[in-house]
Formats: C-alpha cells, structure tokens, sequence
C-alpha cells in the first residue's frame, strides 16, 4: 500500500520549487476557496463573496474579494475556468501573489 503512494508522488513530481507539496514553499496563514475566474500559465485568479454588516443601517451587503494565486506545474492541467479550488497564504512570491493553490474542490 505505501509503495503505491510513493509510486504515485514520484510520477506526479513537479520539480517546482515553489510548489507546497513537492518543493520547499511552506503554506501558512488563511485559506479561502472560491471560483477560478481566469488562468494564466503561472497563476489564477479566484473570487469568493462574503457579507459584510453596517452597524448604521442594520443590514449586510454582498462584497466580491479577488486573489491572484500561484499555480503549481503539478496542478496546471486539472484546473481550468470555472472550478471550484482552495488557495493558501504563503511569503510573497510577487508583488500581486502572496497565495498558492492547495487543491481543486469537485
């Protein structure tokens, strides 16, 4: 059984180094899932809505947050427009990522 598991990690292997599974990059921090709305070769751009509460009119009010992520080699085939993935906080790898695909969500 284990032999299949590492089997499987060593085929799968990116030899990426900024990927958190087969690299050295350490995911810390929030996790946030959402929906890919673009993909570039190196990156996504997911967006997810929250509700956000005014105190003053005693309502809550819809808001769409957009965060670019940093997508591994491992996973660049199986994520297309439209899925549903989790991202994780990680150090800044550019001035707009400072987030990596973890895993895409059926």
């Amino acid at each position: 059984m284990e032999t299949l598991a590492k089997d499987r990690k060593e085929k799968e292997s990116c030899q990426d180094k900024k990927c958190p599974f087969h690299g050295n990059l350490k995911v810390r921090g929030r996790h946030f899932k959402g929906t890919v709305i673009r993909v570039f070769e190196k990156r996504i751009v997911i967006e997810f809505e929250h509700l956000n509460y005014y105190k003053k009119y005693e309502r809550y009010a819809k808001s769409r947050t957009k965060l670019h992520a940093y997508l591994p080699k491992c996973l660049a085939n199986k994520i297309v427009k439209g899925d549903s993935v989790e991202i994780g906080e990680c150090r800044p790898l550019s001035k707009i990522m400072h987030f990596v695909v973890i895993k895409k969500i059926n």
